[in-house]
């Protein structure tokens, strides 16, 4: 199986499962794309200081995230999209993509509204069925996350209705991305670290 070739030291530390042999198409046929998204997971880590900071501005889980695939050349990407009919060009809105290197398009989603798991899927599906991206990878927050916001007492500021695995799984497996092919990548417990 795919998740194999994930190095077994990220499968301890994050939750990872695949649709149409998404990891097996990077590692073959985007192996700079796969490395540098190890390497991004590797140095990542979920830090107490980062979960309970105030809000207001973007989580710098995501930028740390963003942050180190930027070093690596990945690039923040909207996609110009016509269709043309009788000379007419018509223009097709896509959101613009956080992470994207070659025909790899990565999105960060730590506490967001679940529509943006809407809004990427949607741009996973029609990128891929236009032939400009091959997988689509997502990387988010594991539910049972919920347990040490309660703790911390900031439950609150991560409800139920924001983004995380339990409400993207079954936008999915209804469909939402089409055939485009997807790594989703959640963290958990076993990447949060209480001593940062």
């Amino acid at each position: 199986m795919g998740i194999n070739l994930i190095p077994a030291a990220l499968r301890k530390r994050f939750h990872f499962e695949e649709r149409h042999h998404a990891i097996s198409i990077l590692s073959v046929d985007f192996p700079e794309q796969f490395k540098d998204i190890m390497h991004s997971l590797e140095a990542f880590h979920l830090k107490k200081s980062a979960i309970v900071i105030s809000g207001g501005a973007r989580s710098t889980i995501p930028q740390d995230i963003d942050g180190s695939l930027s070093k690596r050349g990945w690039k923040e990407k909207r996609f110009d999209i016509k269709i043309t009919v009788d000379e007419h060009p018509i223009p097709i809105v896509t959101h613009k993509l956080d992470n994207v290197k070659d025909r790899v398009g990565l999105e960060v989603e730590w506490n967001n509204k679940t529509e943006f798991y809407d809004r990427d899927l949607n741009n996973f599906r029609l990128l891929w069925e236009l032939r400009v991206l091959s997988v689509g990878v997502i990387v988010t927050r594991l539910s049972e996350l919920q347990h040490i916001f309660d703790e911390l007492g900031i439950g609150a500021k991560y409800g139920n209705s924001t983004t995380h695995w339990d409400k993207l799984i079954p936008k999915v497996d209804s469909g939402g991305a089409g055939g485009c092919p997807l790594l989703l990548v959640g963290m958990g417990k076993a990447s949060y670290d209480a001593s940062r």
